[in-house]
């Protein structure tokens, strides 16, 4: 009797969690424009959609924000992390409450923070003749700020677990450190890295509330631009672009799992 309450707890989880985009993926193949009347099937607002420039632009903004944010976090998460490794147990336990803070802390706090360093930024270099004009560039800034201590904590663990004997060794044996990083300690640490970049990624492709006090006008993800739209109403292209969304988001999840598994199965010590 517990294990099927436990079965059934579980399904009417799965049903909270999935049913509102069970309903949204339905609803961009509805023909009809009102979501309580079912017109048929159609592919109407899919060709749409990729004919509104002002969609298709947010969704350029939103992926090319999404990648450049997610990889130089990463990349600068993996230094921090090197960095945290070498410092001593009280000084990284400090550090890392640090990085604790941005992740609890209110996303409308951070936005408003940013926004105002931008500002002040800007009107001290107006004394040498220099702007800051709010758009991709301060979105972008704002998207790697709140990303980094995501991809820390998702190396770290994963840096703990190596033997630097290993890479003492490859050293010994005459190869430069960057040779014995990149075939020594990056294949142990992949997966770590592979899921803070996922992370990142996925993080900065919905965010609205930094993005929102960070950009300037005329520039648009499609977090801005369905905020937008819900003023005035929400266009069906909107279910068809969140259903491809979702599709796109659920396939980087399975390839970038699969890739976990194997670098996971490759570190592994042969048994002989």
């Amino acid at each position: 009797m517990k294990k099927v309450l436990s079965r059934i707890y579980l399904v009417f989880i799965f049903i909270l969690l999935y049913a509102p985009i069970a309903v949204l993926i339905v609803l961009s193949f509805n023909k009809s424009k009102t979501r309580a009347k079912w017109g048929g099937w159609t592919l109407e607002w899919y060709v749409k959609m990729f004919q509104d420039q002002a969609i298709m632009s947010a969704l350029y903004n939103t992926l090319l924000i999404a990648l450049l944010s997610a990889l130089i976090a990463t990349i600068l998460g993996l230094l921090a992390s090197f960095s945290l490794l070498s410092m001593k147990h009280r000084t990284r336990g400090f550090v890392l409450s640090l990085l604790d803070i941005p992740m609890l802390n209110a996303e409308i706090v951070t936005g408003i923070s940013l926004m105002l360093i931008f500002i002040a930024i800007g009107q001290f270099l107006s004394h040498w003749g220099y702007t800051i004009e709010f758009g991709m560039m301060t979105v972008l800034i704002g998207h790697i700020t709140f990303n980094i201590p995501y991809t820390v904590l998702s190396i770290m663990p994963k840096l703990r677990q190596i033997n630097i004997s290993t890479y003492e060794a490859a050293l010994d044996l005459g190869a430069s450190r960057w040779l014995a990083f990149r075939k020594v300690i990056l294949p142990d640490i992949m997966s770590g890295v592979l899921s803070g970049f996922m992370l990142a990624f996925t993080l900065s492709l919905d965010d609205f509330v930094i993005t929102h006090f960070t950009k300037g006008p005329g520039f648009d993800t499609l977090s801005t631009k369905i905020y937008t739209e819900v003023r005035k109403g929400i266009k069906p292209e909107m279910y068809a672009l969140s259903t491809l969304l979702f599709a796109s988001i659920l396939l980087l999840i399975l390839i970038f799992g699969r890739a976990r598994r194997k670098t996971a199965a490759s570190s592994q010590p042969a048994v002989y």
